[in-house]
């Protein structure tokens, strides 16, 4: 808004002005200002004025209009003296909050009825004392959420009880010695709450499995699993509906698709993959181009709506992949057996064929349901060794089929394809489920060849029912969509990026942004500043979901997406089977608003399972490091919080926490926006992409958590040069002898 609009120069009277900074705080009632902000915000650049609204403000906080959350710093009122409606949120460490719009309002535990983490629950809210924040307090719990702890347990002569691992929860479980369902001291078990007295510290409860002896590989799994609330084994009446299914193919049914069972076809999966539901098949056409089936597992032939594998599948929505174990959607039987599209037996498969000129130009497309056979299994690294060297089997198809991933990868770059391209840690390990080794796995042109192809099917059957004439209604449809970014974290992301010299755009078209963000990550390849800023990059990004209502894929830069390829591991790759089946036999279209909640519920589940494979990684780097305790490596900070910043190591890429109470040579800020930690006496900063020292102070199993010791910050630019002398700060004993009182000096940041 122009300043002529608002008045700017224009010295305004007291209640215009009230007005106004009441109307911008209240917009802004999640944020806090001083009151050079708001008077920006409301377009005032009179000086007079500006000195009105510094004695107004404090007006309007001693009315208790307005909060001042500290000193010179202000808030709208939000919900003080109401009733109102959340979800609270209980914490191990004491800072139990509640969730109201989006707005965090702290909870002591006095107040707090012993509602858990995730109740619906009705407080009232009202302020502790002048300049300080509202706090809540819990007069209802409206809705108690289901849930259960993980732990261990411990059996005492007259009770037992529950040490859980939860960072939601800070006390233990008292047990029943008849409730412990034939547990023994030291095994890790779940537990439930059964009640808790107002007036106990501790609440009551009772075992509801017994996963195995704390430490033993497969019960701290299954306690990931448990954890996140995933299935740790399978139903036994599922495991037997799916053994009665019947694998034959009937020449009926083969009639009933179109043929490849002649054509080259083969697979390229992981060295441990079982679960094949991808295949490529070509063959060179007469008129010179090349026809290359895409062949997806046909797994709804198999499973019908309805039946108890479906509900199943539903119910899981994907597998699990976890360090040392798949845990499937589908029962064995199918997704390591019938649907497997191993090499030299029959499978229904599900297929999008493309006509494809030399330069991966798509000359004509069609999908439907096909039977193939695979002639060849490949592991990544067996096709890579024959793409590099042009030997081995199917040499010419292989060659051929890299060439045109390489002409569809470069149109998607063009077209503003965002260009990640992070290696991941795994863990070589031995039969107990030890990790022995740590290596990196990186994405070569064997995997992008598939990638490359399998993008193509899925873009293609997402156009088939999205993309419809002029005039014609689109029917409901399962969509893979990731929206823009979050344009406070581009912005954040450019002015960094600037620092170093980088530029980056922050408005006009995605392809221009992604261009510009594809260019940044290529130019600090290599360079100290690359970890920040590929961090960052990364982070501003939205996340991808599935839902009905398509606004195209941004990071591939398409407008139409969806997932059609991994049926066997994800279920809204069976649902687009299903829809696509449909659609193709003339069906009408199907109720948006049931698989828009099929849609949050895949989603959900896929976000569950991520973090249960990021909990069973972090539980091997931290059991691969605890044997390397007072070991030093060099790393790089990955993320800065008000409680300390982590380090990625270098050599294994295991990630630990540098405590912000073991910093004993000054008290830190947390610049939240800067991302970085900043000594209040020296001005020494701890930046996200700074190279730093540690050593292996701490390993912590329970809370899959490393805490490293500070070494060196490798002559920190930031740091005073009278600063860096040996000995003056990176001694751990040092470190732990001085508390900051972290929440006191924190709390101005918030």
């Amino acid at each position: 808004m122009k300043k002529s609009e608002k008045g700017g120069g224009k010295r305004l009277k007291k209640s215009e002005l009230q007005q106004r900074v009441l109307e911008f705080l209240r917009k802004q009632n999640k944020q806090s200002f001083n009151y050079k902000q708001i008077a920006f915000g409301i377009g005032v650049t009179n000086p007079q004025n500006r000195i009105d609204i510094i004695n107004l403000l404090d007006e309007l906080a001693g009315a208790d209009e307005i909060d001042e959350i500290e000193l010179g710093r202000y808030k709208a009122r939000g919900y003080r003296g109401t009733e109102s409606v959340g979800y609270f949120v209980r914490r191990s460490n004491g800072k139990n909050s509640v969730v109201i719009d989006d707005d965090t309002i702290m909870v002591a535990e006095r107040n707090s009825m012993h509602a858990l983490n995730g109740d619906k629950v009705r407080v009232m809210v009202s302020a502790a004392s002048s300049g300080h924040a509202p706090e809540a307090q819990v007069i209802e719990i409206i809705e108690a959420k289901d849930q259960v702890f993980i732990g261990t347990l411990k059996i005492e002569r007259n009770f037992a009880y529950l040490v859980t691992d939860s960072k939601f929860l800070a006390t233990d479980i008292i047990i029943p010695k008849n409730k412990i369902k034939g547990g023994k001291s030291g095994d890790k078990a779940i537990a439930k709450i059964t009640y808790w007295k107002d007036d106990e510290m501790n609440p009551r409860g009772e075992i509801v499995d017994i996963l195995g002896k704390k430490g033993e590989n497969t019960a701290e799994m299954h306690a990931i699993l448990a954890e996140f609330g995933l299935p740790y084994k399978y139903p036994e009446n599922v495991e037997k509906a799916a053994d009665k299914i019947d694998a034959g193919i009937t020449p009926e049914e083969v009639a009933k698709r179109e043929d490849f069972r002649n054509v080259t076809t083969f697979t390229i999966d992981p060295r441990d993959a079982k679960d094949f539901d991808d295949a490529l098949s070509i063959r060179q056409l007469a008129n010179g181009n090349w026809e290359v089936g895409v062949h997806i597992a046909d797994v709804t032939h198999y499973v019908h709506p309805g039946s108890i594998i479906e509900k199943e599948a539903r119910s899981r929505s994907t597998s699990v992949y976890l360090v040392d174990r798949t845990i499937p959607m589908l029962p064995e039987r199918l997704s390591n057996g019938i649907c497997s599209l191993r090499p030299d037996e029959e499978k229904l498969t599900f297929s999008a064929i493309f006509e494809l000129d030399s330069k991966a130009n798509v000359l004509n497309h069609r999908i439907g349901r096909t039977v193939i056979r695979s002639n060849r299994r490949f592991t990544y690294e067996e096709a890579q060794e024959i793409i590099e060297t042009g030997k081995g089997d199917y040499a010419r198809e292989l060659g051929v089929l890299n060439e045109m991933a390489k002409h569809l990868r470069r149109r998607r770059y063009d077209a503003g394809a965002l260009e990640f391209d992070r290696a991941e840690v795994r863990f070589e390990i031995d039969e107990n489920g030890k990790p022995l080794s740590v290596y990196f796995k990186e994405s070569k042109e064997a995997n992008k060849l598939i990638e490359e192809f399998m993008l193509l099917a899925n873009l293609t059957v997402a156009e088939s029912i999205g993309k419809v004439p002029k005039g014609k209604k689109a029917k409901s449809f399962v969509y893979r969509i990731h929206d823009n970014p979050d344009p406070e974290k581009i912005n954040n992301l450019s002015m960094i990026a600037m620092r170093f010299g980088y530029k980056v755009a922050t408005d006009g078209r995605a392809k221009e942004i992604n261009k510009s963000v594809n260019r940044l990550l290529r130019d600090v390849k290599g360079k100290g500043e690359a970890n920040m800023l590929s961090i960052l990059a990364i982070r501003s990004m939205a996340k991808a979901v599935y839902t009905t209502e398509n606004v195209g894929h941004y990071g591939l830069a398409m407008d139409y997406y969806t997932h059609f390829t991994s049926p066997i591991r994800r279920y809204p790759d069976m649902m687009v089977h299903r829809l696509l089946a449909k659609y193709a036999e003339g069906g009408r279209s199907v109720d948006r608003l049931k698989l828009e909640d099929e849609c949050k519920h895949s989603s959900e589940m896929e976000q569950l399972a991520a973090n249960a494979e990021r909990a069973s990684i972090k539980y091997k780097q931290v059991e691969y490091m605890q044997e390397r305790l007072g070991e030093i490596y060099e790393g790089v900070i990955s993320g800065v919080t008000e409680w300390g910043f982590y380090v990625e190591l270098d050599e294994n890429m295991c990630e630990g926490l540098v405590p912000i109470r073991d910093l004993a040579d000054d008290y830190y800020d947390f610049d939240e926006k800067n991302y970085c930690l900043v000594g209040r006496r020296h001005g020494t900063k701890y930046t996200l992409g700074d190279k730093v020292k540690v050593q292996i102070a701490r390993a912590d199993l329970d809370r899959k958590q490393l805490d490293f010791a500070l070494i060196s910050d490798n002559g920190n630019p930031n740091r005073p040069i009278e600063e860096r002398k040996p000995g003056k700060r990176n001694d751990p004993k040092r470190g732990k002898q001085r508390s900051h009182g972290g929440n006191k000096r924190r709390k101005s940041n918030k």
